[in-house]
């Protein structure tokens, strides 16, 4: 097949190199893509919300099939267009999207079918949000409604907090019309858990589980990002606590899609609290997570698309089980110094090239292009992943900092302890 794939980021370069590597694939295609996903795919000059010219370049060039990698493209209709053009598309249909595109739709659909998450309320009015915080109380949960590139949520300590982030929220301050209406959650106190399936509007298929660091900063500390870091399997998951996630997560979201008649076909990205051993969801995301793809990637060791074609083509049922490396794998982040807030842009990267003979150790790009002469820059706030895999998490983990050591990139920051909660729990159960 000739294979067009939609996004520039780190999710989208592992996506690219797992694509790649697939006997099914004839030609790959990135648009726009990034200086690492050249070496898989020819490159594409057109951006990944850019819709006319995506549907446009895919009937003109005969692409067999479309994976779209971000969900912005997704929330805005991308793979319905490109159904209405007759190409299949991983990746659910303007309606089905929506489950990513509104928090509140999220918890409504939660509400009507039985779908375990916290007491919630959605708002535009700032008296009758004000009055819900007073209620509720301090820790509280503020969200922006729309897509906000994951940083849409506020985790207030104080009701005086709350109340800020309501009032910046609502009066587009903070995340624009992502922000005109909020919703206000209970805080449930537990471990974070992301848990991926991948649907095809009738059926799913379980893939794993990881666990990613939203904070900027060592021990979870500073504002929330896109993600700093990711290891895949989460450290805690048993097949009882996968079955419950399954049983009462999952399989009634595609379930009450079908019924809502937005049957939604691609990934089902769970983002859990476990709350004294229950899951319940904090949100659902419409595609892959990432910096999580990186290090689920380096594990699958079935034909991705395989998976992903027969998501898009309804045939999921047909599929072979999934075979999955027992290894773990860990993913570090390179950012831009300032990221999530304003950073250098154009910034020289050296030292890439050290990490591609490295056993265990694989480089993803995010944030990167080739300037004219020829020079890895930055052009993103998360720029490189890093990826170590090894039999224990803590010797992915070793793997994945050596590799980090090899980059010179004066510009640049990581946290120094992902994964840290997983080496923690086996450090106590030695002891």
């Amino acid at each position: 097949m000739n294979i067009l794939l939609v996004g520039s980021g780190g999710r989208e370069h592992a996506l690219a190199w797992a694509i790649a590597k697939s006997s099914k694939c004839t030609k790959l295609y990135c648009a726009p893509g990034n200086a690492g996903i050249e070496e898989h795919a020819e490159h594409v000059d057109i951006g990944a919300e850019d819709i006319p010219a995506l549907v446009k370049f895919a009937k003109e060039n005969k692409i067999d099939f479309v994976v779209v990698g971000p969900e912005q493209p997704l929330v805005a209709g991308l793979a319905t267009e490109l159904k209405k053009a007759g190409i299949p598309v991983f990746g659910p249909e303007k309606a089905a999207a929506e489950l990513e595109g509104s928090k509140g739709f999220m918890k409504d659909l939660c509400a009507k079918h039985d779908i375990p998450t916290a007491r919630y309320g959605r708002f535009h009015n700032l008296e009758k949000a004000t009055a819900f915080v007073h209620e509720l109380g301090a820790p509280i949960v503020i969200k922006a409604d729309g897509l906000a590139a994951g940083k849409g949520v506020i985790i207030a300590m104080t009701i005086e907090e709350a109340l800020e982030a309501v009032e910046e929220m609502l009066s587009g301050q903070a995340f624009g019309l992502a922000g005109s209406e909020i919703v206000i959650e209970e805080f449930m106190d537990g471990e974070e858990l992301s848990y991926f399936a991948v649907a095809d509007g009738k059926t799913f298929v379980p893939l794993t589980s990881a666990q990613d660091h939203k904070r900027v900063f060592d021990g979870d500390k500073g504002p929330n990002t896109g993600g700093m870091g990711a290891y895949s399997p989460a450290h805690f998951m048993t097949p009882e606590l996968e079955e419950t996630i399954i049983e009462t997560i999952i399989k009634p979201t595609v379930a009450a899609m079908e019924a809502e008649r937005r049957p939604f076909a691609g990934v089902l990205y769970a983002g859990l609290m476990i709350v004294d051993g229950v899951p319940k969801l904090i949100e659902y995301n419409a595609r892959f997570g990432d910096p999580e793809t990186q290090p689920m990637l380096m594990r699958l060791k079935s034909d991705i698309v395989d998976l992903l074609y027969a998501s898009a083509t309804g045939t999921l049922s047909n599929l072979p089980p999934l075979e999955w490396d027992d290894e773990a794998a860990l993913c570090v982040v390179m950012a831009s110094k300032g990221y999530p807030g304003k950073y250098e842009r154009g910034t020289p990267i050296k030292g890439a090239s050290a990490l591609e003979n490295m056993d265990g150790v694989k480089l993803f790009h995010a944030g990167t292009m080739k300037d004219n002469s020829g020079t890895l820059i930055n052009v993103g706030g998360r720029v490189l992943n890093i990826v170590g895999k090894a039999q224990a998490i803590e010797e992915a983990q070793g793997k994945a900092y050596e590799g980090v050591s090899k980059i010179n990139w004066p510009d640049g920051f990581c946290r120094s302890d992902i994964g840290w909660r997983a080496i923690a729990a086996l450090k106590n159960k030695a002891a």
